[in-house]
């Protein structure tokens, strides 16, 4: 089938496919760059291994181990997805130029100049987080530690790190996200639950007092359920989470991992939750198998599910990013597949005919309700997502493949 012959099946359902694409092509999605190194950074010794909740599975030939390399490598993935893309940060790919080195507390914007110039060529914005993880200061909590001391380094890091997004936001011209997440928690059943929690506040309320405009840096306080090492508790709940953003709304935003809650549970129910009370909120994509296990996004109903409540709530009041990391594929191809599941999600979403579906449901006519949602899905969607991709000038089908076999050959073989 052809575009015009696809454009005129969804016209019948009232669905302008012309302006579904142009939508798309104006909703940012914010790269992250640590798929391309396992979350290694660039700040520590590449031998030791990833500490504080974080772990990576795999050894995939290829990973990137410098700044270069794992430019190069974004620059690949770029040549091969759609859509508007920004790029995200952790503070642990700060660069250091001429022996110099800084750590997490002292960190300034210098050390991602680099990383500015990257973006500015390439007309990215650009996000940025905190490395509360993988650190000999985790001790192994950070913000929610007894240790003042331990406490005062991880929240000079925070403000360190709203210095260095104020920084990035003004040289790009677009907000920049700070997200605030730490591992800090318990592997079996605590003692006292509310005292690593009232220290968490005190500390994120000391990272806040650092001076920033909320329309161009945008914090936020990213909750999970547990993770590696921390089965029993998290101080970063999520009814902690979301009554920090809740009672600080002029200062900073909630941030959803899908992987960060029970498996029973569902982020795309979430969304709209979330935005009858706040203005705007933040995701970070993943998919969770069982648990927080960063699998590749993949083109599945809860992908589609949180897609449409996007879309459906307004796509200006949430800040999209990708978080995961395979190293057991090609780390190249895990990109490309994540984030063209994410735009195919997304365009999935903007052509449904959100208007009758809403008045259909409002009106209780729930049998003709679900029969158009089931008759949606075998719309020729295939053939839209193909003139979007021709439109952004990048491979439409799993051609895309063929130029990623070429630059495993050709580049991340030599890195073996």
């Amino acid at each position: 089938m052809s575009y015009n012959e696809a454009k005129q099946a969804y016209a019948r359902f009232g669905v302008d496919t012309d302006a579904a694409i142009a939508k798309l092509k104006e909703i940012p999605v914010s790269l992250h760059c640590w798929q391309g190194d396992d979350v290694r950074g660039f700040d520590t010794d590449p031998s030791k291994p990833l500490t504080g909740g974080i772990q990576t599975t795999g050894n995939y030939p290829g990973r990137a181990a410098t700044p270069e390399q794992l430019m190069a490598d974004i620059d690949e993935v770029l040549k091969l997805v759609p859509g508007k893309m920004k790029l995200n940060l952790h503070a642990s790919y700060a660069i250091f130029e001429d022996g110099e080195w800084a750590d997490r507390d002292r960190l300034e914007p210098k050390h991602f100049r680099r990383w500015v110039e990257f973006c500015r060529e390439r007309g990215l914005g650009c996000d940025f987080n905190p490395t509360f993880f993988s650190h000999e200061k985790c001790d192994p909590l950070t913000l929610s530690s007894p240790d003042p001391e331990t406490r005062r380094f991880w929240i000079d890091h925070g403000r360190a790190c709203i210095r260095i997004a104020s920084y990035l936001a003004e040289e790009l011209g677009e907000p920049c996200v700070m997200n605030i997440w730490t591992g800090d928690g318990f592997k079996d059943v605590p003692g006292d639950r509310m005292g690593p929690r009232m220290r968490y506040k005190e500390s994120i309320d000391a990272i806040l007092e650092e001076p920033y405009d909320f329309t161009k840096v945008k914090p936020c306080v990213e909750s999970k359920v547990f993770g590696i090492g921390v089965e029993a508790f998290t101080a970063g709940s999520a009814e902690f989470s979301l009554s920090y953003a809740a009672f600080n709304r002029d200062k900073c935003i909630p941030l959803m991992d899908n992987g960060h809650y029970h498996p029973t549970e569902v982020v795309s129910d979430k969304i709209p939750a979330l935005l009858t009370f706040f203005p705007e909120i933040a995701l970070h994509v993943t998919r969770p198998i069982r648990w927080d296990s960063d699998h590749v996004v993949a083109y599945d109903d809860e992908t589609r599910e949180i897609a449409k409540e996007i879309i459906r709530c307004g796509a200006e009041r949430v800040d999209i990013a990708l978080d995961f990391f395979d190293a057991g594929i090609n780390r190249i191809a895990a990109w490309v597949v994540g984030t063209r599941n994410l735009e195919k999600a997304l365009l999935f979403a903007l052509l449904q005919p959100a208007d009758e579906l809403k008045k259909l449901q409002d009106e209780s006519r729930f049998t003709e309700l679900l029969a158009l949602q089931e008759e949606l899905k075998t719309l020729p969607f295939s053939d839209v997502w193909a003139a979007f991709c021709e439109a952004e000038g990048v491979p439409a089908g799993y051609e895309w493949m063929d130029e990623v076999k070429a630059y495993e050959q050709k580049i991340l073989e030599e890195r073996r």
